[in-house]
């Protein structure tokens, strides 16, 4: 596996998972878009090029579904290296560092229908593979899949399944000589089912032993059923599959027997990632839509991009984008310098490789929320710069706002997800493999004392108010998070609403962090759009001490009644006390250098 020498460059820190709640980072500790190195700024480059120049002049055929597009599209992208950068150099792959592979899906996802289909290939359809494979399955299938002569597809939904995945009910049945298993059952909403020749399908042995199966089309007793006729995404194909006494053989086995949890939840730790940065590609040509339109439209004698309302649409937008941008490429920076630490012989261990990426499950989490609500967010607005001609079919805002909501449901529902954040925060620290208890006592135990109005020493520090707001909002997530851990204990994991209400403070507090340190080191680097990143980080931190604050609230008020809740409250209002700074202002900054250069500006 090649590593990026970018990290070389850099002292990148690869943190534990989940410990920006705890520990204080500084900006050359983490990877940003602006450390790519040359060879990374060439692929990033070639892959906007075949966006413009192959994606987009076919949007309206793959929309229609017109046959063969999608297949040749995807080889086409395949004869650049795009579909082969995750998988081995002695498979027929590139074997990239994880961040040039980001870069790829990021500017190959400028429409959501091809980026779906793109990403089920490379991610949950390919890498089960590459981590679990036997030799002979790697040698067998993945040079077909590096090259896209074959498609790959992920079969784990059903339809009284969804989120309950381990609820399956197709079953399997191993033959009496041994040789073949025998499933039955039916999956739903499977994307690139329709394209596909080789299916990643998971059931139950003997009704039991949840498994995972390598099943090729012309499988006898393997049926694809019709498309699905979808409310967005309408050029990616979408079916049912029906195994009927579906013969597989034993060598098709992926993994091992009753351990296809561990594949199909770990795989989802990737697609989460991948799919959030999929959002950041497309959020980015959203918006690019948006500062286009209001740019010529005009009304009232000028154009509306220069109404304080329009320009709020677009630096919320720039600001969102700002955030997972950050988060996105911090977290696979992270990864990639987790990667170069293994040993040679640690590095030719695909399973080694998956327990080094497993380590960051609560920051895919939480860019997958974060950046799925940030396109909804981007597309929406977009629908509202553009007015009555957002809502017709002949502008591609309606396509854009169809085609977002998807997001929120993959690779987990965001209600899922919200409660994976908090419950695996909470499931570390009690196994003692993060010192967050230690930290929420010392935090109860400090704001327990009576108040200090000591307004601190002035400092000239970048960023140093969205700094002291960064650290009062994790007081505020501790606080929050060590009141329910007190009234409920074990039975926190049952409190939906108390774990989602935390889960928001928590993705707070990355996505400002990221977003300060990747401003800082812009200032530090005197680059020319730290001024517009420093803009952009002053209305995320406000936007977090708001969010923080209200969903602490309802944590509190959930958890306590009477004076305690009284004195909770007037603890929760000391650590959210801050002069607000200038929203206006900051938007209007922003927004009128997105205008200038007609796109995000970073």
């Amino acid at each position: 596996m090649e590593i990026s020498p970018t990290l070389a460059s850099f002292p990148i820190v690869a943190a534990p998972g989940g410990s920006f709640l705890l520990e204080t980072r500084t900006p050359a500790e983490v990877f940003t878009l602006e450390d790519l190195n040359e060879e990374q700024r060439q692929i990033a480059a070639t892959a906007i090029q075949f966006a413009r120049a192959e994606i987009l002049p076919a949007a309206e055929a793959i929309e229609a579904k017109q046959p063969g597009v999608m297949q040749t599209l995807i080889r086409k992208a395949a004869g650049l290296g795009f579909t082969s950068v995750d998988i081995p150099e002695e498979y027929g792959g590139m074997g990239m560092d994880k961040t040039t592979s980001a870069l790829i899906s990021d500017h190959l996802s400028v429409l959501a229908s091809f980026s779906t289909a793109f990403g089920a290939h490379i991610g949950i359809a390919t890498l089960p593979l590459v981590w679990y494979g036997t030799e002979e399955q790697k040698q067998r299938y993945l040079p077909k899949l590096a090259t896209a002569e074959w498609i790959g597809s992920y079969g784990l939904s059903e339809a009284s399944s969804g989120s309950d995945a381990m609820n399956v009910r197709t079953r399997a049945t191993l033959s009496a000589d041994g040789k073949h298993y025998t499933l039955n059952g039916e999956k739903m909403w499977i994307t690139n089912c329709g394209i596909a020749s080789l299916y990643t399908i998971f059931a139950k042995i003997d009704g039991e032993k949840f498994s995972a199966f390598l099943i090729e089309r012309d499988t006898p007793g393997l049926t694809v059923g019709a498309e699905e006729h979808k409310l967005g995404i309408h050029g990616s194909s979408t079916c049912p599959l029906v195994l009927q006494d579906c013969k597989v053989p034993v060598e098709n086995l992926l993994g091992e027997a009753g351990k296809g949890h561990h594949i199909a939840f770990n795989v989802l730790n990737v697609g989460r990632l991948k799919l959030a940065i999929a959002c950041i590609g497309g959020a980015r040509h959203a918006l690019a839509h948006t500062i286009r339109y209001a740019k010529q439209r005009t009304a009232f004698g000028k154009p509306i991009a220069e109404f304080g309302l329009i320009q709020r649409k677009i630096s919320a937008g720039a600001a969102r984008l700002f955030a997972a941008e950050s988060m996105a490429y911090r977290t696979v920076g992270m990864i990639d310098c987790a990667l170069a630490q293994l040993t040679p012989e640690e590095a030719r261990s695909p399973r080694e490789i998956q327990r080094r990426i497993e380590e960051y499950a609560v920051e895919c989490s939480i860019l997958k929320v974060y950046g799925s609500e940030m396109m909804s967010l981007v597309a929406d607005e977009l629908v509202a710069t553009m007015g009555g001609y957002g809502y017709v079919e002949e502008y591609p805002a309606e396509r854009f706002y169809r085609d977002a909501r998807i997001n929120r449901i993959f690779e987990g529902t965001n209600e899922i997800n919200r409660l994976i954040i908090t419950g695996w925060l909470m499931k570390r620290a009690l196994a003692g493999q993060l010192p967050l208890l230690p930290a929420i006592k010392k935090l109860m135990d400090e704001v327990m004392q009576p108040p200090s109005f000591d307004a601190g020493a002035e400092t000239s520090e970048p960023l140093a108010h969205e700094a002291e707001v960064l650290v009062a909002t994790k007081k505020i997530t501790l606080f929050a998070a060590g009141v329910a851990s007190q009234r409920f204990m074990a039975a926190l994991q049952d409190e939906q609403e108390v774990m989602a209400d935390l889960a928001d403070i928590i993705m707070q507090v990355f996505a400002l962090e990221s977003a300060l340190l990747r401003a800082r080191k812009l200032a530090s680097s005197r680059r020319s759009p730290a001024d517009v990143a420093a803009a952009i980080t002053g209305l995320l931190a406000e936007e977090t001490m708001e969010m923080a604050e209200h969903a602490a609230r309802r944590v509190l008020a959930a958890c306590a009644e009477g004076d305690l809740l009284r004195t909770q409250l007037a603890i929760l209002r000391r650590l959210a006390r801050f002069t607000p700074a200038d929203a206006v202002g900051l938007s209007r900054t922003v927004a009128r250098e997105c205008i200038r250069l007609e796109r995000y500006p970073l």
